[in-house]
Order: C-alpha cells, then structure tokens, then sequence
C-alpha cells in the first residue's frame, strides 16, 4: 500500500522496480486500476507519469503530502535539459504520423530514456515500494520503456467495451478534449494496433490482459492475478481504497478515498457503428484473452520460466 510521503528518502531497493505499466486506449479506466493495486502492500501507485517531464516534476494535483513526495523526488532526478515539449514525439501514437519527426524521436531518445530510468529508481526509493504503477497508458511510452535495462517491466493492456469507451471521448463535461464518434474509432484502432504489437513483442510472462468490466465485477480477483504475475502475494482488501498521492491521473484522484464495489458493470450506450468498427478487435481480444487466463493457471516454475524468457 502506498506510505505517507517521508521527509527524507529511504535508501534506494536493492532489486530493481518492476514497473506494472497499463496500456490501451484513454477513458478505460487505468486509474480505478492503479489506485486498485497502490492499496496493496509494496505496490505504489505513482499515476500518469508520461506528465511529469512536461510538467518539470511538480504535480498538477494539490496536497501537502503529494507536494512533499514529488519535491523528493525531483530533488533526486533533475528534469531540465530536455526540451519537455517535444517528449511527446515519444510517446503520443500520433505522432508517428508525422515522418519529420523521426530524426527529433532519435536526437531525443537517450537523455529521455535515463531520466525514465532515474525517475523510475528515485519514486521506489523515495516509496519505499519495490513495485510501482504508471498508469500514462500510451503505447510509444510503453515500446520506450522496454528498452529500459534498469526496471522489471510488466504491460497490463487494458480493454473496455469500446461502445462505453466512445460514449466517454465524446462527454462535454471533461477538461479533454472531445471526440466525434468516427474520431474515436479511428483513435481506438490506432491504440489498438499500436498496443497489441507492443504486447506481443513482450515477454509473456510479463504481460496480462486486463477487461475493465471483469475488474469491476471482480476487483479483488483481477487485482490478485496481476500481482501473483510478478511474484507478490499481496491482495485487495476491503471496498474503501485510499487514492494516494500519484502524480497525475483524473479526477476520482482529487478525492482522498473511493468506495469500489464488487458487481457488475452498467450497460453500455449502443452505437451500431461502433459495434461494426470495433468488430474485428472483439475477436482479437478474445483471443488475448484466453492466453492471458492459459498463462496465468499454469503451475509456479512453469509461469516462472516463461516469465524469464
């Protein structure tokens, strides 16, 4: 569970963090699930830190304790000399849109990629947690992680009835920005291709699928299963979560607790047209699906080989 932020940071892990990185499309609910696992013994939740580069290391979010802990952390990991704006040429699947910035992506990546390694190095030591959550959910800031010696990467691809997922990209009542829904579905097909080939070029043993609507129909279960995944025994216990101190992540954050209940999901909006759009990422993720549940029953030392490999 996270700790209160120290005045001073602990001595760094002696192991190396192992970072539990949710992927998939926006509005999928990634940070319902990293306030989940942050309200598990050794696990901190450490929010969307694809922010805190842009953001030179100060959290957006008030609180004295959220303020104390990143002060902490940016005193270890100094985010200047690097040009924050064009971070997101890294990490935003848009971006590879445009071929002229491939040569900034190359010029970029070295000094991005050690102050992801220090970053990662400075949250666990100052949490004192070997296992940390980022829930930033692009999938480029996924593919640049795994290039990453310095942490234990583990991808959770998170999933959501794509019909609730549009529903939510086209509410007025956010701060994002909005989507129409043919906008959404072309966003979501690029997350999805662009998530699923970063899924499957990592090891299986560090990667699960996560459907939000299992999560919510079985918090404790789903909780339980990513976490065995990377050789913790902890677990979810009552309905009560303390949201911590993450860096960013949405509005349920600016709440010290929120009640999670275990029950089934509310329907979805129809939308014919996303159902036949989003038809064929139905059958693909059946499929990951039923891989990711084969894994996950295999006994110990068979799940712990293919977890090296």
């Amino acid at each position: 569970m996270s700790q209160p932020a120290p005045d001073t940071p602990p001595e760094h892990p002696a192991a190396a963090p192992k970072v539990l990185y949710v992927m998939g499309a926006g509005r999928s609910g990634s940070t319902i699930l990293g306030v989940a696992l942050g309200n598990c013994d050794g696990v901190f939740y450490a929010g969307e830190l694809d922010k805190w580069l842009p953001r030179g290391g100060r959290s957006p979010v008030p609180g004295e304790e959220r303020e104390r802990f990143w002060e902490l952390v940016r005193a270890q990991v100094d985010p200047d000399g690097i040009a924050r704006g064009r971070v997101r040429s890294l990490e935003r699947s848009s971006e590879l849109l445009d071929p002229r910035r491939v040569r900034a992506r190359r010029a970029l990546r070295p000094r991005y990629l050690e102050l992801a390694s220090r970053l990662f190095a400075s949250i666990a030591a100052t949490s004192g947690c070997e296992r940390l959550v980022d829930s930033s959910h692009y999938p480029m800031r996924a593919r640049e992680l795994q290039r990453l010696d310095g942490i234990e990467l583990y991808l959770l691809f998170l999933v959501r009835d794509p019909e609730s997922v549009v529903a939510s990209l086209g509410r007025e009542d956010v701060p994002e920005r909005r989507y129409g829904v043919l906008a959404a579905n072309a966003y979501l097909w690029l997350t999805y291709l662009l998530a699923g080939w970063v899924f499957l070029r990592h090891p299986r043993g560090r990667r699960l699928f996560v459907r939000h609507e299992e999560f919510l129909a079985d918090p404790a279960t789903v909780v339980r299963r990513i976490l065995l995944a990377t050789g913790s025994s902890a677990s979810l216990g009552g309905e009560t979560l303390a949201t911590g101190i993450p860096f960013q992540g949405n509005r349920l954050i600016r709440s010290p607790t929120v009640t999670l209940r275990a029950g089934s999901p509310s329907a979805p909006p129809r939308s014919r047209v996303t159902r036949a759009l989003q038809l064929p990422w139905r059958l693909v993720f059946k499929r990951l699906d039923a891989a990711t549940h084969a894994l996950a029953s295999e006994p110990g030392p068979a799940h712990a080989e293919r977890a090296r490999a």
